[in-house]
């Protein structure tokens, strides 16, 4: 089971960027799909979520209204359409895969994570 995160880059404040998380080695389509981020010396902080079953989506409230989360269940994959990027978005972001297919901002619930994408937003 592998979860494979891309699509990070360098981008200027106000700026898009559109992470892509690929699921591969079983069916994901009742798992949530998250995207976490981290920068050097914090916690992992959760971002958004796509739930399995309820299709309910979450989100931070610091990306609220300029982050979007989609998800494709028969290509196995999540998106994380970014806009309106901000220097404090930059992290290494993680998408992961919770097989209660419920949405939690705690990271500890998640099984399955993806190597992580860098996103670096300049001012």
């Amino acid at each position: 089971v592998q979860l494979q995160a891309s699509g990070g880059g360098l981008v200027q404040r106000g700026g898009s960027l559109r992470l892509s998380c690929a699921a591969s080695g079983r069916t994901f389509s009742g798992y949530a799909m998250s995207w976490f981020r981290q920068t050097p010396g914090k916690e992992r902080e959760f971002v958004s979520c796509a739930g399995g079953r309820s299709g309910a989506v979450l989100y931070a409230d610091s990306v609220k209204g300029r982050f979007t989360i989609s998800r494709d269940i028969a290509k196995n994959t999540v998106w994380l359409q970014m806009n309106s990027l901000k220097p404090e978005d930059t992290a290494v972001y993680y998408c992961a895969a919770d097989g209660s297919g419920s949405c939690f901002s705690s990271d500890s619930v998640y099984d399955y994570w993806g190597q992580g994408t860098e996103v670096t937003v300049s001012s």
